[in-house]
C-alpha cells in the first residue's frame, strides 16, 4: 500500500547532509552522501544491509564522526557541538533502535518514565503517569503498563520502543530497521504506527530499512543507496522506475523471492 500525501514544509529543512563521507580503515562506506529532509516529512534510506543505512543515522545523531562532509539537524552543525549542546540536541531526536533496546529488569512503566524523570525532573507523578498513559495509548498499549518487555511479543516490544522515544516529544524520529525480524502482520502494524507519529507528533523522520513493503507505506521519498552513494531519490515508483539492473534485483528479491 503506498503512502497518503503528508503536510511537509518544504522551506523548512531540519536535516541537511553535504559531501558526506565516512570509512572504516581501508573500506568506504559513505562516498559522498547528500540529502535534505524537510519539515513533516518521511525520508526512507533504502538499501541492502551492510550498506551504510544504520551509519548514516549514527552520523546525524552524534554518536559517529563523519570524515569528510557536514551534517546540520534542526539548524545545528552536529560534528561543532560540544558534549553539552550534543545532549541536549538528542533530546529532540527520538532514536528507535532496531531491537528496541527495553531494559528487561523494568516493566513497561518503568522503561518509560526512566527517559522522562531522567530529563524532566520536575515533573509531579500526576503529571508523569499523564505522559506515560498518553504514549502508551498512541502506539495501543496502554494495557501492557505494568508487564514486563520478556512478557511481550516482538511487535509489543518495538511498538514500547516507538512510545519510549515518544515521551520526550522529539522533533525527529530516527527509525533502524522498524520491520526487521516481524511477521508480515506486524510489520503492516508498525507501518501504520510510523504514519500515525508522523501525524499526530507532526514528526519529521529518516526510516533505514531494506523492507520495500515498509519503504512503500512509510516514504513520502525514498532515497536508494548503492555503492555509498544515493543512486535514485524520489516516490517509490519514481525510484524504481528505472532499467537500472542493481535496482531491479533489489525490488525482485524483495517482491517476487
Amino acid at each position: 500500500m503506498e503512502k497518503e500525501k503528508a503536510a511537509i514544509d518544504r522551506s523548512k529543512p531540519v536535516i541537511e547532509i553535504k559531501d558526506l563521507e565516512k570509512s572504516f580503515g581501508d573500506y568506504d562506506v559513505l562516498k559522498g552522501i547528500n540529502l535534505e529532509v524537510y519539515q513533516g516529512e518521511n525520508v526512507v534510506v533504502l538499501g541492502r544491509s551492510g550498506t551504510g543505512k544504520s551509519v548514516l543515522i549514527k552520523i546525524i545523531s552524534g554518536l559517529l564522526t563523519p570524515d569528510i562532509g557536514t551534517v546540520r539537524v534542526l539548524g545545528q552543525d552536529v560534528n561543532s557541538l560540544d558534549t553539552k549542546e550534543l545532549e541536549q540536541l538528542r533530546l529532540r531526536i527520538g532514536f528507535s533502535f532496531q531491537n528496541s533496546a527495553l531494559y528487561d529488569s523494568m516493566t513497561v512503566r518503568g522503561n518509560l518514565e526512566f527517559p522522562l524523570v531522567r530529563n524532566q525532573r520536575n515533573l509531579t507523578r500526576e503529571e508523569i503517569n499523564k505522559q506515560v498513559e498518553s504514549v502508551l495509548d498512541a502506539v495501543g498499549l496502554l494495557q501492557t503498563i505494568n508487564q514486563m518487555p520478556s512478557e511481550l511479543s516482538g511487535g509489543q516490544r518495538k511498538r514500547i520502543g516507538i512510545a519510549r522515544t515518544l515521551i520526550l516529544n522529539p522533533e525527529i524520529m530516527l527509525y533502524d530497521e522498524p520491520t526487521a525480524g516481524l511477521d508480515p502482520i506486524t510489520c503492516l502494524e508498525i507501518n501504520h504506527l510510523i504514519n500515525e507519529v508522523q501525524q499526530r507528533y507532526k514528526t519529521s523522520s529518516i526510516i533505514i530499512t531494506h523492507d520495500l513493503t515498509c519503504a512503500k507505506s512509510t516514504g513520502d521519498r525514498v532515497a536508494m543507496l548503492l555503492d555509498g552513494k544515493f543512486m535514485r531519490t524520489g516516490t517509490f515508483n519514481e525510484v524504481f522506475n528505472t532499467d537500472d539492473e542493481r535496482v531491479k534485483t533489489f525490488y525482485n528479491y524483495n517482491f517476487i523471492q
